[in-house]
């Protein structure tokens, strides 16, 4: 059985993965350059983003930086004011929460963790949310389940990882944890062929950490 859950959070808890994207194309059209949507996801999953376009683009660093920081903004106002709950998510974790110890391990900057957090019931099942602050890799190295497993105590065959991304399977992989991916259509065409499971909502974990196989 397992005994420990780690999740994920853009995408897997809250549905803000396609607003980061919608900020960052919004930012690149203010200087006059279209955001390719599956470029993005394949420079995400190599743990870089909407500036690596930028820069291929020619765009020097300053402005990058700038707009760096606009991109920030437009995201900020998408988290205040577009529906970014997933259907039955707080009820899974509140039963799941039953079974298992569970904690975020997240690549969102802090302010952007507490905003979305502002209001809703996600952290109160949680042992402990690790933010982009708490490590230095990001995902897809290993280093942010390592440190949430090294957090949590248990082996790491006692332990789930909960992602959407291959970004995040990669991550988790190469932690050697096993890994349940929710399907988020935002990353629906990316390759979770290595996940040990595919699911389609939260609440089918339970089965999975019961049976602990």
């Amino acid at each position: 059985m397992k005994r420990c859950v780690l999740f994920d959070h853009d995408g897997v808890l809250v549905d803000t993965e396609f607003w980061y994207y919608r900020a960052g194309e919004r930012a690149l059209s203010d200087i006059g350059l279209t955001l390719d949507k599956d470029q993005y996801l394949r420079d995400m999953n190599q743990g870089l983003g909407t500036w690596a376009q930028a820069k291929a683009a020619g765009v020097d660093e300053e402005i990058s930086n700038r707009q760096r920081e606009v991109r920030d903004a437009y995201y900020q106002e998408y988290l205040r004011t577009e529906a970014i709950e997933i259907e039955g998510v707080v009820d899974a974790l509140a039963e799941l929460a039953k079974y298992v110890r569970m904690a975020i391990v997240t690549t969102a900057k802090r302010v952007d963790f507490e905003l979305i957090h502002e209001g809703r019931q996600i952290r109160q099942f949680m042992d402990f949310v690790l933010v982009r602050e708490d490590y230095k890799l990001a995902k897809p190295h290993p280093e942010p389940y390592l440190t949430g497993l090294k957090r949590f105590g248990p082996t790491k065959e006692e332990t789930l990882v909960v992602e959407d991304s291959s970004r995040g399977l990669s991550s988790s992989l190469a932690a050697g944890i096993d890994c349940a991916v929710v399907y988020n259509d935002f990353a629906k065409d990316q390759d979770f062929s290595q996940a040990r499971y595919r699911i389609e909502t939260l609440i089918e974990l339970k089965d999975i950490i019961l049976r602990g196989t």
